[in-house]
Formats: C-alpha cells, structure tokens, sequence
C-alpha cells in the first residue's frame, strides 16, 4: 500500500514525533546544563547540527530536488453528498496508488469511505487509484457494487470491467458504488 505525502499524519506518528522531540530537548538540557565535558559538548552540538539539517532536508526537500510534475491538474479527491456538496476531501498530488474503500482493524485503505452515506455499498478493498506516467488511471478490483465513471462532457456514467484500468482526469467523477468522488 502505498504511503501518503499530502495526508494527515495519523496519531501515531504525531506520538513518536512528539516522543522523539522529547527526547532530543532532554539530551540537549543535559549535554549542556549538567555535564562539564566540552568534548561532549562540542560533538553534541555538531550532532545536532547535522540531524537538524537532516531533517530540515527531508522536511523541504534537497535544493536541486525538480518540483513535482502536476499530474493532469489533478491534485485531490473530493466525496460529495446527495447534493453534491463537499463533504471530505484528501490531497493525492505525489501519490502513485491509492486504495479505495473501508478501513478496518484487519483492513488499511487510503481513500476511506467508511463513514460515507453509502458505506454499507462499499467493499473493503474496492477500487485502486492509480498514477502511472502522469495520468491517473482507477480500477475496481472485485467490489460487489462496482464502481463507475462520469466525465463532465457525457450525459451518462459507465461502468468499469473487473481489474480494467480507466483512465481519469479532473472533473470526472468517480462512483464507489453509490458513492461519488470527484477528481479535482
């Protein structure tokens, strides 16, 4: 399954951060408030140094890094409702594969629409989100429900053949069952 750039950080690993930083400021209150080396001192701070511009590095990337190709201008998936409100959106620019479906305590997904109006339509493992040369392309893969396509410029929706790929773009909305995401 493929890890998110542009998601919400999960309280878990808001939890190890926070432990992490913890335990730096600890070392670093020690190091230079209780231990009279200066060798200590001089190889902690040079130490420190050198995670701080790690981390700077892997924050905002190297400078020569290219920016990122925009992927047919899509850069985010929207749920609507019945209305056709917004009611969850999760950003997808950089993502390469994204697993549509529910969440479960066995059953990790990316695009979670668990707690969507139609849930009870949704298998668990629905549909896959795919980036692949700069086009997104979905796939079901084996739902009970199937899942569909409607581009902006056609009247009708069509349905996706079992684990054929189709191709996607912004403004085209896409059907999990019942459900409908809109790629923007």
């Amino acid at each position: 399954m493929a890890k998110k750039k542009g998601y919400q950080k999960s309280i878990r690993v808001k939890l190890i951060e926070l432990l992490i930083s913890v335990l730096v400021i600890s070392a670093l209150i020690y190091v230079f408030g209780y231990t009279d080396s200066n060798a200590l001192k001089i190889f902690t701070g040079i130490a420190f140094g050198l995670f701080l511009f790690g981390v700077i590095i892997v924050r905002f990337g190297s400078p020569d890094e290219p920016e990122p190709k925009k992927e047919d201008g899509v850069t985010k998936l929207v749920l609507l409702d019945e209305e056709g409100e917004s009611v969850k959106e999760w950003l997808i620019q950089g993502e390469t594969s994204l697993l549509i479906g529910k969440s479960s305590a066995q059953n990790e997904v990316d695009i979670d629409l668990a707690d969507a109006e139609y849930a009870a339509l949704i298998s668990k493992q629905h549909a896959v989100l795919n980036q692949a040369s700069g086009d997104w392309f979905i796939e079901d893969i084996h739902s009970k429900n199937g899942t569909g396509i409607k581009q902006p410029n056609k009247r009708d929706k069509s349905k996706l053949e079992i684990e054929q790929p189709h191709k996607v773009k912004a403004g085209d909305i896409i059907y999990i069952a019942n459900t409908r995401l809109l790629l923007k």
